[in-house]
């Protein structure tokens, strides 16, 4: 066993037993690197990555290999999924070293942590243009001892790190933040839209949920559609057990890779269900369901959380437990080949075969569950389950959802109300990053409005600002991925793109949005604008990877309409209200005269009422459903 065997992550406990002298991220390792004047072999990755997988069973696991990387290097395992922040450091420096990353990552540092080559998967033998790995290592040793190249390795360093801290240094675009921008990015969503398959890009094809969801906003429901019903055919979607897949390999959505992500799970639960609402197709209302039952099924926590992902692998075979062969009574016509006389399914399950193959699929080995619960995917999973189960009265997802926001605010909060990153096995690890604060707000705000109770849109509030107080970049505006007294690391970064989770800028920018408006506060609004104005070129450049701050802008441009509904959620005219769906309207539930949309408002002769306001100007309280139709 190495230094891993005391760590949570069940990624770095996968690596407790290999013969590398692994050392988690932290002093010990630096202070030996200095003192000994060696180099840092940093390799970063996450439980359900096949391709960490194989690296480990090729190379980690190896005498051979480890004895080279022991002698040579200090060597540091690291949970990207636990530390985003030194994950996204070193990649954006992998890839501007090499011009491609991935995982599982590999970088050389210096002792100081300052990256001078890396890549990503090293075979154990030369093939397709990779070199092997013992000879990457090798090399850089080799090149790190030699007096006349080590000034090279530094100069190399210095200007990697002076390019990743002018990133997030950068100023806001020049002009008016205005619509112009929002027009633009639309203009390219539909040039470069696939027609045929959905979604954007070729083949890998991925979701991009934030972008769907902007096209839902803008009514653009042909896109929408296709994106729906291709993705929903089977293949990256689970026909048998719900839910979907991390990506397709080929632009078709037939083959997946078959890793299952909390977060997409999350996000497209939800893009479905405003699909159902709007365009009414039962299967996109089937996919909801499936999908968040799949959720409650394969990834509850018994303490209300959620894991983070299952593996693509089961037994180290790529889609074991997800693939099916000719013998196991499927329809021939739903089998699509996939390797090795395996297939994976697309087509039309009817209820009673599909029972009976899930039924199947659980008695075979199942793949690996990363269960620790990531704060801020847990953020996105408690929106999820409130708005799925508000909107499909389904009141058990909605108690699922208050199970996990007691999580949030018990377990993965501190003392002093501040949000730890991960929790596993009752242990809370890591302060809590950007898109843990805003996500988890937004989540909160979503089970305000399901459930009617005050606490949540107070501790969302709470949230909010402060997430403003402790990540704000007060010269540049929008805000830091860590906290102004979180760990001093080579650069302290701004995430600005949305995919495959909405990024920590645009999320707060939409949360403190929806919270303005609710409590009247320009400046909440102010430090939106401020974030936004950060994208507004790369969202005209870039509009696939940039959708939660379209969402966001879309918002902020918006008509004022605000509905302030005193009494329950399950009253006559609160359900008229929020019947339709209607995203750029924001939601406070009362009686409260904290929240100044609700002050002074107040039951109607006994009755719940709803109140339609703009900018705090509101019409006579509605107390008949009928009449809401026209208000």
């Amino acid at each position: 066993m190495n230094r891993l065997a005391d760590e949570t992550s069940p990624y770095l406990l996968q690596h407790a037993d290999n013969p590398v002298d692994w050392y988690p991220w932290g002093e010990e390792a630096f202070e030996r690197a200095r003192s000994e004047d060696r180099p840092i072999l940093l390799s970063v990755g996450y439980s359900a990555c096949h391709w960490c997988h194989v690296m480990e069973r090729e190379s980690f696991a190896n005498p051979e290999t480890a004895a080279v990387m022991n002698e040579n290097f200090v060597c540091i395992k690291v949970d990207r999924e636990e530390r985003p922040d030194i994950d996204s450091i070193y990649m954006d420096a992998v890839m501007g070293l090499t011009g491609s990353g991935g995982w599982p990552l590999t970088a050389f540092l210096t002792p100081a942590a300052e990256p001078f080559a890396g890549g990503t998967y090293f075979p154990p033998v030369a093939r397709d243009r990779m070199p092997a790995f013992r000879d990457v290592l090798r090399g850089i040793s080799e090149a790190w001892r030699d007096e006349e190249r080590r000034p090279r390795i530094q100069e190399t360093a210095t200007k990697v790190i002076g390019h990743l801290r002018e990133g997030a240094r950068r100023p806001p675009a020049e002009g008016d933040l205005g619509e112009a921008a929002m027009a633009h990015a639309y203009e390219m969503l539909v040039r470069s839209f696939d027609y045929e398959w959905g979604s954007w890009g070729r083949a890998p094809k991925f979701p991009l949920s934030t972008a769907i969801e902007y096209l839902a906003r803008r009514n653009d429901w042909r896109m929408v559609e296709k994106t729906l019903d291709s993705m929903a055919a089977g293949g990256m979607y689970d026909l048998v057990g719900g839910g979907f897949h991390r990506y397709a390999v080929d632009e078709r959505w037939l083959i997946p890779h078959f890793e299952k992500m909390l977060y997409d799970n999350a996000q497209l639960a939800v893009a479905y269900l405003h699909g159902w609402r709007v365009i009414g197709k039962e299967r996109y209302g089937q996919v909801v369901e499936e999908t968040i039952e799949y959720m409650l099924r394969e990834l509850a926590l018994d303490d209300g959380g959620f894991a983070s992902s299952q593996d693509a692998d089961t037994e180290g075979v790529e889609g074991k437990t997800f693939t099916w062969t000719r013998s196991d009574g499927v329809p021939d016509e739903m089998l699509h080949f996939f390797e090795g006389g395996r297939f994976v399914l697309r087509g039309t399950l009817d209820p009673e075969l599909r029972a009976e193959l899930l039924a199947t699929r659980q008695e075979r080995a199942q793949p690996a569950r990363d269960d620790k619960a990531v704060t801020s995917w847990n953020g996105l999973t408690l929106a999820a389950l409130a708005e799925c189960g508000r909107t499909l009265d389904r009141p058990e997802w909605i108690d699922a959802g208050r199970r996990l926001g007691e999580l949030l605010l018990g377990s993965l909060s501190s003392v002093d109300g501040r949000l730890h990153r991960t929790w596993r096995g009752g242990v809370a690890k890591g302060y809590g990053y950007l898109d843990d604060y805003a996500n988890v707000a937004h989540g909160l705000i979503e089970l305000h409005v399901a459930t009617g109770e005050l606490r949540w849109l107070e501790e969302a509030n709470r949230l909010a600002r402060l997430a403003v107080e402790l990540f704000a970049d007060e010269e540049h505006g929008g805000f830091f991925d860590t906290p102004v007294d979180g760990e001093e690391l080579i650069a302290r970064k701004k995430h600005l793109d949305d995919n495959p989770t909405p990024s920590g800028n645009a999320m707060l920018a939409y949360v403190l949005l929806r919270l303005s408006r609710l409590y009247g506060d320009d400046v909440l609004e102010a430090h939106a604008r401020r974030a936004l104005h950060l994208v507004k070129d790369a969202v005209t450049s870039a509009a696939p990877s940039f959708g939660w701050s379209l969402v966001a802008l879309d918002l902020l441009f918006a008509p004022h309409r605000e509905l302030a509904i005193v009494g329950a959620p399950e009253s006559d005219v609160a359900r008229a209200a929020l019947a339709a769906w209607e995203p750029r309207s924001v939601v406070a539930f009362g009686p409260s005269e904290g929240v100044p949309l609700l002050a002074g408002k107040t039951l109607v002769d006994g009755k719940p009422a709803v109140y339609v306001c703009e900018r705090f100007a509101c019409q006579a309280p509605i107390t008949d459903a009928a009449a809401i139709q026209t208000a």
